[in-house]
């Protein structure tokens, strides 16, 4: 049984979350307010968090900041009524898997929850992948930098993944949405968004990339 914690201040909201999804099977713990969520998610061994963005004491922007730079790598939903592309962007550059904006159908949360569990879930070939001083440890779901854990999301280790088992060739951004989001709805920018953490993690200068270069026009070539 998946666990999923929820991050909700409307006691409305939350009850039917709550009562949807552990109808769908799901095992589901609920909190009220972003610091009961950081706390909850530290300690916690989750599967997925929904957390919505509206929150007292700390909105959810602040939730998936701390969460991320405390070494939590459990997949995010946000959920946010706010539709401007700039304040998604910003939930995904924090770490934040996906979003659904509200007001939104149960069916489509499901969906979503479904599709970030079954592309986080992880490659299961004991294998390992070397580029530089880096290697990718597709059994234990892990990089490695000089044999240390880099910290990164599950939705930034199957891009890296995807690239990595496709050294050499160019990735137009819709192949990476088909091989990392596998179809769900997602625009362009969530690409470059989540190629631009992963530069910052792997790359000796991530303004000048070595293993994650840009082609004008057509995508992204992993070169390593």
């Amino acid at each position: 049984m998946s666990r999923i914690l929820v991050v909700e201040d409307d006691p409305g909201i939350a009850l039917g979350l709550e009562e949807d999804l552990t109808l769908e099977g799901y095992g589901v713990e609920t909190v009220s307010d972003g610091e009961a969520a950081v706390e909850r998610a530290s300690r916690g061994a989750f599967d997925l968090i929904v957390l919505d963005v509206m929150l007292p004491r700390k909105d959810g922007f602040q939730v998936c900041r701390e969460l991320r730079r405390g070494g939590v790598t459990t997949p995010i939903i946000l959920l946010t009524a706010r539709t401007q592309e700039a304040e998604k962007v910003l939930g995904l550059q924090l770490g934040a898997d996906d979003y659904v904006t509200k007001p939104f159908s149960p069916l489509e949360l499901r969906a979503r929850i479904q599709a970030v569990l079954r592309r986080t879930a992880g490659p299961a070939p004991a294998e390992i992948e070397r580029f530089g001083d880096m290697e990718l440890d597709l059994a234990r779901c892990e990089l490695r930098r000089a044999g240390e854990r880099v910290d990164v999301t599950a939705v930034e280790f199957k891009l890296l993944c995807a690239f990595v088992r496709n050294r050499g060739r160019v990735l137009s951004r819709q192949n990476l949405l088909d091989k990392v989001w596998e179809g769900t709805e997602c625009v362009d920018r969530v690409v470059d968004t989540h190629v631009s953490n992963l530069r910052r993690k792997i790359e000796p200068e991530p303004a000048s990339p070595r293993y994650l270069v840009s082609v004008r026009g057509m995508g992204y070539r992993f070169d390593g």
